[in-house]
């Protein structure tokens, strides 16, 4: 229980995408939509090909821990990954730029949509857990605007303040500014903090460079290092 006999601290802040939320059947979805416009893979060439498309584009690209950010900056690199899997899979040997170009929009819309997200299984009992014990919750998050209508699809909003969302302050994860405009926000001290996400330099490196501790949730295989397995390890023995 990683937070037991921990005094000091007073809040916890969650990133929110694979910490938090997920989509299930991502690969499946993916597969539909291009079956439907008649661009046929299957669910594992399509599930293989985007694996290896946000570990290149995503996991492991070399950050300089000033990033920014807007609406605009997410779309483009979502579509950006998009193409790249398309690419991938074949598809400008058969498909016009121009069609996968829209192609890779309408995902992108697809794929931040409220309806297409659920909660990991320890995420509500979390939450009701660390409101019990007094525990303030916030959220720092790299993600579309969307999210905090996600957020309020799933019912656990008003568990959070703040909630910091890369596109609508401009700052991204792993420039440490966006943790110290949650600090602000939230009126605490690093030092009351425990910070939770996925990501080594997003969750881990950049919290810990404004004196926040931060814990690594290892939810895929793809994670490895030191973390926990399940959000139930912050309060449960």
């Amino acid at each position: 229980m990683i937070l037991h006999n921990a005094t000091r601290y007073k809040a916890v802040f969650f990133d929110a995408g694979d910490t938090l939320l997920t989509i299930p059947g991502a690969r499946e979805t993916m597969r539909r939509y291009l079956a439907d416009n008649a661009f046929h893979r299957t669910e594992e060439e399509i599930g293989e090909r985007f694996d290896a498309a946000f570990r290149l584009l995503y996991y492991n690209k070399p950050v300089l821990g000033n990033e920014l950010c807007s609406p605009e900056s997410d779309r483009a690199f979502w579509v950006n990954l998009y193409g790249h899997m398309l690419n991938e899979l074949g598809a400008r040997e058969q498909i016009e730029e121009e069609l996968i170009h829209r192609w890779c929009h309408e995902m992108y819309d697809l794929f931040v949509s409220p309806e297409q997200y659920v909660l990991f299984d320890d995420v509500r009992d979390t939450l009701e857990a660390l409101q019990a014990r007094g525990y303030r919750m916030a959220i720092v998050s790299n993600f579309a605007p969307t999210l905090r209508g996600i957020l309020r699809y799933m019912e656990i909003e008003p568990y959070f303040d703040p909630i910091i969302v890369s596109t609508e302050v401009g700052l991204e994860k792993p420039n440490p500014a966006i943790f110290r405009l949650a600090l602000e926000q939230s009126g605490l001290s690093a030092n009351e903090v425990l910070y939770i996400g996925d990501h080594d330099k997003n969750d881990i490196w950049a919290p810990g460079q404004v004196g926040i501790d931060a814990v690594k949730i290892k939810r895929y295989a793809y994670h490895t290092g030191e973390g926990i397995h399940s959000l139930r390890e912050l309060w449960q023995d």
